[in-house]
């Protein structure tokens, strides 16, 4: 069974749900950069966009990767990895930019607006 943690940020606010099984599998298979459309959540008239997200072990997705495989990659200052002195590298692990099973939290962010605001829609009940 799958079940995902998203973070729904617009703006400087952030708003956190959790979905199971048959709202999670519209989430599988797509990339970091791909819109969703928000009925998938219930949020009408919202289109969202992935930019992110970790799997279990709690390793970042990397939109450059392909597929969902899990690899290590020798950074430098940047994405992942921010180096303390200049020209300082090291080898992270991180995991390719689809969603998958393995998969727990994705990070989106609003790209259109609905008629109801964000707040009164994913509030904390």
């Amino acid at each position: 069974m799958v079940e995902f943690k998203l973070v729904v940020s617009e703006g400087a606010t952030s708003y956190a749900k959790s979905v199971a099984e048959p709202q999670a599998a519209g989430f599988l298979g797509k990339r970091i950069g791909e819109s969703v459309g928000g009925d998938l959540l219930g949020l009408t008239g919202y289109t969202l966009k992935i930019t992110g997200g970790t799997d279990r072990s709690g390793f970042p997705l990397r939109q450059d990767l392909p597929g969902s495989r899990q690899t290590r990659l020798f950074v430098g200052d940047g994405f992942g990895f921010h180096a303390p002195r200049d020209g300082m590298r090291r080898r992270r692990t991180f995991r390719g930019g689809a969603v998958s099973e393995d998969t727990v939290q994705i990070n989106l962010t609003v790209e259109q607006k609905g008629s109801k605001p964000l707040a009164e829609l994913l509030a904390a009940k």
